[in-house]
């Protein structure tokens, strides 16, 4: 497994376990989620570069 698929599922836990237990932080919690997007976007465009 790659950092980025790492980063991603992570990433992604957090915002799913942030959105459902602290709804009062949504604002951090999408930003969690597009953080996450981004670094499986970047996990694609590496991955795909460097093979």
């Amino acid at each position: 497994m790659s950092i980025w698929t790492i980063l991603f599922v992570v990433l992604l836990i957090a915002w799913i376990g942030g959105f459902t237990v602290f709804h009062v932080a949504g604002g951090l919690i999408h930003l969690l989620l597009v953080l996450a997007v981004i670094s499986l976007i970047l996990h694609f465009v590496v991955g795909r570069r460097t093979t």
